[in-house]
């Protein structure tokens, strides 16, 4: 049995990563670490990310299926194929306490970008090298901390392509990657009994999360829910460099 503070931050830690992607359909990871990481190593909460996500995100896909172009997802993947395995390795690597502050920060960074600078800018006109760079990106982060989507999700959001397009490109990109990460995972060593143990308590507290994040997107518009989500992503960030750089 685990211990009570446990199971409280990773249920609340799943139910928030459900929520998430709920309202915005991406984020599994990056809400969910903010509070995994103070009571789980690393090495166990990136591929309990990848079990979660998979498990919150597989049945979103048809609702957008008929936007899926491959040959629009050809580059993500190229740039993806060279990042993942880089991000494998420094994830079995990575000091426990340099991850957790650098994720902080990335989530406080991040989650600036998003509310500040992203909705002041559009690019139009772009070849397919950016597409192939925010691939890479998604594929080293997808490995790294199971989270593709930052580099993916803002890269499309420059685009200007409408939402239904958007999300035919960075659900199947996020869905995949996290497949084969997981993968590379179990090929590490990392996918233990340990793993599918915590993977019980979280997996039916995102399913929950992520139905009830589905019933608030009904009920604001999507800029509402979207600072929402960016302010607590934030928060979280903040209190995990705080805590562990002290």
């Amino acid at each position: 049995m685990l211990p009570i503070e446990t199971i409280a931050f990773l249920v609340t830690g799943a139910t928030l990563a459900g929520l998430v992607m709920g309202l915005v359909g991406f984020g599994t990871g990056i809400a969910a670490l903010g509070f995994w990481l103070f009571v789980i190593d690393p090495v166990l909460a990136v591929p309990l990310i990848s079990i979660c996500s998979l498990a919150t995100t597989a049945f979103t896909l048809r609702a957008y299926a008929h936007a899926i172009s491959w040959r629009r997802l050809a580059p993500f993947f190229a740039g993806a194929a060279a990042g993942l395995p880089l991000g494998v390795m420094l994830l079995a690597k990575l000091d426990p306490v340099i991850f957790k502050i650098s994720t902080g920060l990335f989530l406080i960074f991040y989650a600036l970008f998003r509310l500040v600078i992203l909705p002041q800018i559009r690019i139009k006109k772009t070849g397919r090298a950016g597409d192939l760079i925010a691939g890479f990106g998604g594929g080293v982060l997808g490995g790294f901390a199971s989270i593709p989507a930052p580099f993916s999700t803002v890269w499309i959001g420059l685009r200007g392509w409408s939402k239904d397009e958007q999300r035919a490109v960075y659900q199947p990109f996020n869905q995949i990657i996290i497949l084969v990460a997981f993968a590379g995972y179990a090929t590490q060593g990392l996918v233990t009994w340990e793993l599918w143990t915590l993977a019980l308590y979280c997996v039916p507290a995102a399913l929950a999360g992520m139905g009830l994040g589905m019933a608030g997107y009904k009920r604001l518009d999507e800029a509402q829910f979207e600072r929402v989500v960016l302010w607590m992503l934030f928060i979280s960030g903040f209190m995990l460099v705080a805590l562990n750089a002290l």
